[in-house]
């Protein structure tokens, strides 16, 4: 007699506390950390609409990571906490923390979701009185933590999860699981974003795509490859005919990088330093044919854009921080088995050897690749 098997579909089973989500009218997701972090938790905001239409969306982000999410679709209000509050006076501060609270509490939460360690999503799952208040589990604060929330999500013990699974796992605790193709990062230009992204390729005199956008700086010195070998890879794209667009933020340390790839260029790139919002930047990217960069939030924005991307990483993770959902490339040593370490540098020097080592031919090849005809999507 032969045995029989039958195909069935796999469905996560949801856990004994799910949340009903009928009894759910309004979620306030907060995460407080820097631009490529709250970009890499847009998916969460998109799962949560596509389980539940009805549930109005708000986010509380500091105020210079707002473009990351406004105009997502999900989103019915942005909430914000200024970075520069912790410099007013005493009673001016707590003057608009309240502030802060009294309109969040009108908003009358059922859910909180928080996506970060921070205190301060502790003391709101407190005072807002969320029915249902959700955050990672943080080891080493046990009971005080845990007392504020209803549901804890597990880090995982490794470094090998992306960070996107990972605020996914908020959703996944309370009994959503958004499918796999549903899980790009989300980012949106807006009409005036893209109009200024256009007028600024006019400007320019360049193509209105087809270009090749290189961001070579970050805040974090420790994360950007060396300038002489920027500069190497810049001559070679140029040689073999594509356009270089190169941007910068107006951060001086970041100028100064840009002037030292400039001196050491054979023809003159095109530059973009300290004029782009971050939604013109997004804008931008979605035009380019590539995008190159290290592990910064620019790199996300090109993931988010669907712009191939080729990312080099030194002391950070890829298997954690690698372009989300986009065609790319990761150029990385082979020969630091100390990588990735997380460190400032080597030996907190803010330069990493790692980084150094890399050739640009490297970097070059992983660019041609990407750039030859149909490869765009893999």
């Amino acid at each position: 007699m032969s045995d029989v098997i039958t195909a069935t579909t796999y469905l996560p089973k949801a856990p004994d506390d799910a949340i009903p989500l009928a009894d759910v009218k309004r979620v306030l997701i907060v995460k407080l950390r820097h631009h490529g972090d709250v970009l890499l938790a847009s998916p969460v905001l998109s799962g949560l609409k596509r389980s539940a239409p009805h549930v109005e969306i708000d986010a509380l982000l500091y105020d210079d990571t707002l473009e990351m999410l406004s105009l997502h679709p999900a989103l019915a209000m942005l909430h914000c906490v200024g970075r520069s509050w912790k410099t007013l006076g005493t009673l001016t501060r707590m003057r608009t923390e309240w502030n802060l609270l009294r309109t969040l509490r009108q908003r009358q939460y059922d859910l909180l979701i928080l996506l970060d360690d921070r205190w301060r999503g502790a003391w709101l799952a407190h005072y807002l009185g969320a029915r249902w208040r959700v955050a990672p589990s943080v080891a080493h604060r046990k009971w005080r933590w845990r007392k504020h929330f209803s549901h804890l999500y597990t880090h995982p013990n490794n470094a090998c999860r992306p960070v996107v699974e990972f605020n996914l796992d908020a959703l996944r605790r309370i009994g959503i699981f958004p499918p796999a193709h549903e899980r790009r990062l989300l980012l949106v230009p807006g009409a005036e974003a893209e109009l200024e992204a256009g007028n600024h390729l006019s400007r320019l005199n360049l193509p209105s795509s087809g270009f090749i956008h290189i961001h070579p700086a970050s805040r974090w010195r420790f994360k950007c490859w060396p300038s002489s070998a920027m500069a190497e890879l810049i001559n070679a794209l140029q040689a073999d005919g594509w356009p270089v667009v190169l941007t910068a933020s107006p951060d001086p340390a970041e100028i100064e990088v840009i002037k030292e790839i400039e001196s050491n260029l054979q023809q003159p790139a095109a530059t973009l330093i300290g004029c782009l919002s971050l939604k013109a930047l997004a804008a931008l990217t979605a035009r380019a044919r590539l995008f190159v960069g290290v592990d910064s939030a620019p790199m996300h924005i090109a993931a988010a854009m669907q712009t191939p991307v080729v990312a080099l990483f030194g002391p950070s993770g890829e298997q954690q921080w690698g372009p989300w959902e986009v065609a790319h490339r990761i150029v990385k040593s082979d020969k630091h088995a100390c990588r990735p370490c997380g460190l400032d540098g080597c030996g907190g020097s803010k330069r990493s050897d790692c980084l150094e080592a890399l050739p640009a031919s490297k970097v070059l090849a992983a660019a041609m690749e990407l750039l030859s005809p149909g490869q765009e999507h893999n």
